[in-house]
């Protein structure tokens, strides 16, 4: 009998309420959905925050802090800004600049070879809508760097007539973009309820592509209409902009940071529904706070 009390008297030191007690029931916590939600705080692999562009993930993602990868998103969202910013410079025809080549090693080595790596280490961490949009735009920027490196894949010349006529490949140039067009409209169905800076990101390289594809195939003048490759342009170095603030929200915290980029969340995203008062998380976080998390 005394062994059996002492094992129970052990039990009781060690957390374990005895046979008398009920075992206590987990009390599920609404998700914390303040802060930055890239800032190192103890959340556990359940816990997920709110859709974040610095992430690339217009859905809940998990907590970043047992993650073995770091964020590959502001890598390929860079590579993405960049070579996208340079050929809206050229279409735009900056300093008189009309021809593309000087994007073509931008276009095979970094939104090309860069974004398509970062691509695939979404795909590690497990981010679907990254893996699937950077690794596409990445394939995007190594098929346009095919297209139009002189004498490489002589894909131009091929299409060009005897008479010197470019409308086979005007007009095939056209429908490839409005494929893409087509795509980054699916992704942008994905963002609805995410992040406006992350929204229009897609919503402005969306309609570059419409643009530009719809500039490639009006070329009943012999050439690309002009109107609409500008405004192609302009709409390509807003998404650049925009890419670049996303890959900025991602990078900045308060380990390298006197400041954090402001996320605008749409109301009626988990984050916009909070802070409406149709969401309390104040409870779950003050128990936080008491666990020193």
């Amino acid at each position: 009998m005394a062994d059996h009390n002492a094992s129970m008297l052990e039990k009781g030191e060690n957390g374990t309420r005895g046979i008398d007690h009920a075992p206590a029931t987990k009390q599920r916590k609404p998700y914390d959905y303040g802060g930055n939600p890239l800032a190192h705080i103890n959340t556990g692999d359940s816990v997920r925050l709110p859709a974040f562009g610095g992430e690339f993930q217009p859905g809940s993602y998990k907590s970043t802090e047992n993650r073995k990868f770091a964020n590959p998103a502001p890598l390929g969202l860079s590579a993405f800004a960049l070579t996208t910013f340079v050929l809206s410079l050229i279409n735009l025809g900056t300093r008189g600049i009309t021809g593309p080549s000087l994007v073509i090693g931008a276009a095979f080595a970094y939104g090309g070879l860069v974004q398509l790596l970062a691509g695939m280490w979404e795909m590690a961490v497990g981010n679907t809508f990254g893996a699937t949009a950077l690794s596409s735009y990445g394939g995007f920027w190594i098929a346009v760097a095919i297209i139009l490196t002189p004498g490489g894949f002589e894909i131009v010349s091929s299409l060009t007539a005897e008479d010197g006529s470019e409308a086979a490949f005007l007009n095939s140039f056209g429908l490839f973009l409005m494929g893409w067009f087509i795509f980054t409209f699916l992704l942008l169905i994905c963002t609805l309820r995410s992040t406006v800076a992350f929204f229009l990101l897609f919503f402005t390289l969306d309609l570059a592509f419409l643009m530009l594809g719809i500039g490639y195939l009006l070329n009943g003048s012999g050439g690309p209409n002009e109107s609409c490759i500008k405004a192609g342009g302009v709409f390509g170095i807003l998404a650049a902009f925009l890419a670049w603030y996303n890959a900025l929200a991602g990078i900045a915290d308060p380990s390298n940071s006197f400041f954090l980029i402001p996320v605008a969340h749409f109301p009626w995203s988990d984050k916009g529904r909070e802070r409406r008062e149709k969401v309390d998380n104040d409870v779950a976080r003050a128990d936080q706070t008491d666990m020193g998390v």
